[in-house]
């Protein structure tokens, strides 16, 4: 482990030597991307100095334990307890930060939710789900914007796709992806009866330029006018857009910007993100022992979560995690679920169970 960390620190200090070169500096491309890899590093190597310096100081402290005085003794011996303690903890940190980690996991997202079985309900829970991401995203700090929306008459939305942009957005919403199952009664229901429905979300990473090849000729791009929330221009200009990649047959449409230049740049960046996840699924397809090893395939038909209303409890079916807090949960309080999903996920990787 030693080893790689060291290699990990000459880098970390290479990367600061060439930040301070002046011919880097003019190169923008270069310094974002020097600048970002220094910044993933970074946690490494400072817990990596710490955990030397712990070293250090046990040794100091065992030599001191030797001292003629028995007061330097004992203060000592107290000393090395509590070292070896925060010792012991560095190392287990610096264990978790070795682990290859997702290349997506520093991504901006597009989610997709729609209501599925369930009619109106469905499309309420929808709306709920929708809600509970945009509550999380508040605490979070991240941004949350509208790409494209179908409302239901019943309430929340049939289908509702939107951005959110922060830090590590992926690595906290990556999980997410599949069936949501609600059981509750519904408030159109007169006998009091309890409804399950359900509704899927989708959470795809941003794709970059250089993750995807986007042939511009296999788009086909139509524009019109716009049927929902968007300002004074709504209804009034041919604002929205609607993207087809002929070849897929993949099609995308936003008309939630205020120009028909800001839908179309939106639904670029939201097309190359479908992409994208096409030729991963195909390549997890290939992979399949992996694929099945992982938390959730990330398919949109897996069932991973029930919010069981009358009993105010939410239970996670693929790490049987369950807690009595459906309430906080939907006002965004969703840490507890995204925490056990994570550190489960670690464990999986600590025991090899998947390849990385």
């Amino acid at each position: 482990m030693k080893a790689r960390l060291d290699t990990i620190v000459k880098r970390y200090e290479e990367i600061h030597t060439q930040l301070s070169d002046p011919d880097i500096t003019r190169d923008i491309e270069k310094l974002k991307t020097l600048s970002q890899e220094q910044s993933r590093l970074q946690e490494t190597v400072e817990t990596y100095r710490h955990f030397l310096d712990m070293e250090q100081t046990i040794r100091d402290l065992k030599e001191m334990a030797k001292d003629s005085d028995p007061d330097i003794r004992d203060m000592a011996l107290l000393e090395l307890e509590e070292s070896k303690t925060t010792l012991k903890k560095l190392e287990d940190q610096l264990t978790r930060l070795l682990i290859p980690k997702d290349p997506n996991d520093e991504k901006n997202v597009i989610v997709e939710i729609r209501g599925a079985a369930g009619g109106d309900e469905a499309n309420i829970f929808a709306g709920d789900l929708y809600r509970m991401y945009v509550k999380y995203a508040e605490q979070k700090r991240w941004k949350v914007d509208i790409v494209s929306a179908e409302e239901s008459a019943a309430g929340g939305f049939s289908q509702i796709e939107f951005t959110v942009s922060g830090d590590k957005v992926y690595a906290l919403l990556k999980y997410e992806s599949g069936a949501h199952r609600v059981q509750r009664v519904p408030q159109t229901e007169s006998q009091g009866r309890i409804h399950t429905s359900t509704a899927t979300v989708l959470v795809l990473p941003e794709a970059e330029e250089i993750d995807v090849e986007m042939n511009m000729a296999d788009l086909r791009v139509d524009t019109f006018r716009s049927s929902g929330s968007g300002g004074q221009s709504v209804n009034t200009t041919d604002s929205a857009v609607r993207i087809t990649h002929m070849p897929t047959g993949i099609i995308v449409t936003c008309q939630d910007g205020k120009s028909q230049h800001e839908n179309k740049a939106t639904a670029l960046k939201v097309m190359r993100a479908r992409l994208h996840d096409k030729i991963i699924q195909e390549q997890l397809e290939k992979e399949g022992a992996e694929r099945r090893s992982k938390i959730g395939t990330g398919d949109r038909s897996e069932k991973i979560r029930t919010y069981n209303y009358p009993q105010n409890r939410i239970t996670d079916h693929r790490i049987g995690y369950t807690i009595q807090q459906l309430d906080r949960v939907m006002e965004g309080r969703i840490e507890p679920i995204i925490e056990a999903l994570i550190e489960e996920e670690f464990q999986r990787k600590l025991a090899g169970e998947t390849s990385d």
